[in-house]
């Protein structure tokens, strides 16, 4: 299970123009970030859940980006959508 986790963030981070936060043990769930990221994505995308095949996986993984970044709000930017942020500052 560790080990299709790690790959499920290791996909999602691979789509996004954010790099990959480790730390200097290469352990992701030791960093605060990748750990909220992580639960983030299992409680409200359900993403720790076995999938039937590698395709569906993956579906589920970019559904679950586009919502993270196109729709969620996040009340640590002012209920406003990260890629709106920032698209506002460049």
């Amino acid at each position: 299970m560790f080990i299709k986790s790690l790959r499920l963030y290791f996909l999602i981070h691979s789509l996004t123009v954010v790099g990959i936060s480790m730390t200097k043990e290469n352990h992701c769930y030791e960093n605060a970030m990748a750990e909220r990221v992580n639960r983030i994505l299992k409680d409200e995308f359900y993403l720790d859940q076995t999938f039937d095949n590698v395709n569906h996986d993956k579906r589920a993984a970019k559904n679950a980006i586009n919502i993270y970044k196109e729709i969620r709000l996040y009340l640590s930017l002012d209920y406003k959508i990260p890629n709106m942020v920032y698209k506002l500052s460049t």
